[in-house]
Order: structure tokens, then C-alpha cells, then sequence
């Protein structure tokens, strides 16, 4: 957190896993007290990520999920996501990420849709009463994995207000129809977190910036003609290698996409 306060970020998606925050250990309130105060002191908000791959099972990446054919293990991945709205609220973050998970296999599609439906309920309930919103990711692969996935969850729960949507701008190049910056503005009633990196069409690969083939100052237009306020996070996960360099030659390339993309005056 200190090396992207020095960088000039102004936040940091933080991702709950045994080296981050452990949601599993004891002491979760106290040590989220300590990063909350050193989040303030460093100047910096958050968003509460979920997508630790082994912090529920060692032996399954990204398991148990929501669709879990086994009940105990939906319920041990929604008691996960409850407590991330807690942690969340106790750090005052803006949102909590997640996503569906893939379909298991021998599940049809009606039922993966019911088993998810009922299984973030709890959770939505617990992020109204804390007052934090659950942004739900479209990834590749799952079963929500577009806009229009989220759009039949959403409307499947009533436009439940605690429910909003996590915008990957690689996802969107990867898989959906529009170009990015449509994307965006479509999505701008709903944001409530975006994740932002290179990415090809079709190859559902985190890139740097400069690697893919987004144009990023229409993007970042885009996304802030909507309005939206909260943070938009670098999300390159297989590039820890070489973390602090990225992260400045990311947020450099990133003021320079504002900067080309800013009318004239």
C-alpha cells in the first residue's frame, strides 16, 4: 500500500487471501483495523476483491463456488462474501467484488442460475444492512460471464439495490459484442467497481498496457462520462513478478491515456 500511495494511486483493490488480510484467521476485526488506519494514513481507499483462488480449498482453484453442487459448499463461499462486506464496511470500501464461478459439470444452465440466485441473497442482504454494494464480475467461463449475464441476474432479483456490477475493460474486449467504450457507457447505471488491463479479442489473457489492442483514451472517457466515482484498479494477477515497475509504468500510461483523451481547451 505505501509503494502505490508513493506511485500516486488513490486506492488499492484489496484482495482478501492468507498473505492479504486472511478472512479465514483470527483477529480478522483487529487486523482489518490496522489496515483501515493505514489506509487513512497513506491517503488511500479500497475495494474488498474475492478472487483469492485457494482460499476456501487448497485442492480447488476458485472452489467451492456459488454453484457448488454441494449445499455446504455454496454456503461456505456465501459466508465468505458476507464477511467481505464486513471487512469492507470496516474499512470503508467502496464496493466488494465476486463472481459466479464456472458451471459444474453434469449442472444445466437453469439450475447453476437458481443455485446462484439463491446463493448471493444472503449475501445482498448483508450489504444492505452495511451499507456496501456487491459488484459482481462477468468472467470468461462462468456462468455470468457478459453484461447480458449480469442483466438476467439483476432482473432475476428484482434490481436488488445492493447489487451492482464489477466492469473489466479486458473482459470486454475479449468477449462482448461492442467495442469497450460501449460497454462502459452501457454499463454506467450499474458500476459500482471497475478492473481495468490490456487484453486481445477472443484470448482471455491480463495484459500490460500496450500488449493488447484497446485504445484506452475513448475508454477512460467513456468511463468518465458515467459519473462513476470509485476506483479503477490495474488488475494484472500473473504479473507479481515484476509488480512495482508495472504498477508505475501502468499508472503512468494511464495519465497519459486521460491526457489524450481530454478535450482541448
Amino acid at each position: 500500500m505505501g509503494l502505490l500511495a508513493d506511485l500516486g494511486y488513490d486506492g488499492v483493490g484489496l484482495t482478501l487471501d492468507h498473505m492479504h488480510l486472511d478472512p479465514l484467521a483470527p483477529g480478522l476485526a483487529e487486523r482489518t483495523a490496522r489496515v483501515a488506519r493505514r489506509l487513512g494514513e497513506l491517503g488511500l481507499t479500497a475495494t474488498v476483491e474475492t478472487g483469492a483462488r485457494y482460499v476456501l480449498d487448497p485442492r480447488r482453484k476458485h472452489g467451492p463456488s456459488l454453484l457448488d453442487p454441494d449445499p455446504e459448499g455454496r454456503a461456505a463461499r456465501t459466508r465468505l462474501l458476507i464477511t467481505a462486506v464486513k471487512v469492507a464496511a470496516d474499512l470503508g470500501a467502496h464496493a466488494v467484488h465476486c463472481f459466479s464461478g464456472i458451471t459444474p459439470p453434469g449442472t444445466d444452465a437453469d439450475t447453476a442460475w437458481k443455485r446462484l440466485e439463491e446463493a448471493i441473497l444472503p449475501v445482498l442482504d448483508a450489504a444492505a444492512f452495511a451499507g456496501v454494494p456487491v459488484a459482481v464480475e462477468p468472467e470468461p467461463g462462468h456462468l455470468l460471464e457478459d453484461l447480458a449475464g449480469f442483466h438476467q441476474l439483476r432482473t432475476s432479483l428484482g434490481n436488488s439495490a445492493p447489487l451492482g456490477l464489477t466492469l473489466d475493460i479486458g473482459h470486454c474486449q475479449c468477449l462482448e459484442l461492442e467495442p469497450p467504450a460501449d460497454c462502459v457507457r452501457a454499463a454506467g447505471p450499474w458500476l459500482r467497481h471497475v478492473q481495468i488491463e490490456d487484453m486481445r479479442r477472443g484470448v482471455h489473457e491480463h495484459l500490460p498496457f500496450g500488449d493488447g489492442e484497446i485504445d484506452f483514451p475513448p475508454v477512460l472517457d467513456a468511463l468518465a462520462a458515467t459519473g462513476y466515482r470509485g476506483l479503477t484498479v490495474v488488475e494484472l494477477p500473473r504479473h507479481s513478478h515484476a509488480g512495482p515497475e508495472l504498477a508505475r509504468r501502468s499508472i503512468e500510461f494511464l495519465r497519459t491515456a486521460v491526457a489524450k483523451g481530454a478535450p482541448a481547451s
